[in-house]
């Protein structure tokens, strides 16, 4: 009993992180009700911010990415149970993240700043990004996405539907909630130098979580990948890229 409830405990507490993290992330990067925004204020010089920036950036990137790997997961198992390995990724992706908002450091420069009807497009473009991105999430079952399925709070799945999801916003894009979070991460009246770096990184970033993801799910659904990817886009609906299958 105790140790249900210590996993439910954990598992709520990525949730509530996961959530958390995600309005922090709408707010610092929008530059409002946050005091440290990835705009300003400014408090060390560029080159040292830019490092500092770089290296959290990378510190993100490294957990996400590894964590995710099959070989890592496999010894993960180890020491963590598997109804909190997607817990325990969920923890330090909650981790990682607010180190990257809370010591984010801001220098000055502007690539782009428009007002007007511009600013209102790009605004309206920058809440249906996150809009598209939470709406992915429940698509594609949150529950399981942050733990909370795995670790008891929900009766797992049933036996066969871990299908491929093709319906939806999976009929145009085959990763809808990438797709929103890159309009959310471009789409801003004003952007910054800092802005720039985030959203440029993070852009290189989900390309190649998308390389490696594609790989695993040809991996797993074969050519009911294939016939799916030849018909549907990955990122930008209407854009279908013909690419050699890897697995």
């Amino acid at each position: 009993m105790r140790r249900r409830t210590s996993d439910l405990v954990l598992s709520a507490l990525g949730w509530l992180g996961f959530n958390a993290v995600m309005l922090w992330t709408v707010l610092f990067l929008a530059g409002v009700v946050v005091p440290r925004t990835v705009d300003g204020p400014v408090r060390i010089a560029t080159g040292p911010a830019v490092a500092v920036d770089l290296g959290l950036l990378l510190l993100f990137a490294v957990q996400h990415s590894v964590m995710a790997r099959r070989p890592v997961k496999a010894r993960l198992r180890r020491w963590v149970p598997e109804r909190l390995e997607r817990t325990t990724f969920v923890l330090a992706t909650d981790v990682c993240l607010v180190l990257l908002l809370a010591l984010w450091q801001p220098w000055h420069g502007t690539v782009w700043d428009v007002h007007g009807v511009a600013a209102v497009l790009l605004w309206t473009l920058y809440a249906a990004g996150w809009l598209l991105a939470v709406v992915s999430t429940s698509a594609i079952d949150q529950l399981e996405l942050t733990g909370l399925r795995q670790a008891g709070w929900v009766a797992p799945r049933e036996p066969g539907r871990d299908g491929l999801e093709v319906g939806g916003l999976y009929a145009v894009v085959r990763h809808p909630l990438m797709t929103g979070l890159l309009v959310a991460f471009w789409a801003t009246p004003h952007m910054s130098a800092p802005h720039l770096l985030f959203a440029a990184a993070a852009t290189g970033y989900i390309l190649l979580g998308v390389h490696f993801e594609e790989r695993d799910l040809r991996r797993t659904f074969g050519s009911a990948y294939d016939e799916y990817a030849a018909r549907v886009p990955a990122l930008v609906p209407g854009l279908v890229v013909r690419s050699k299958v890897v697995r």
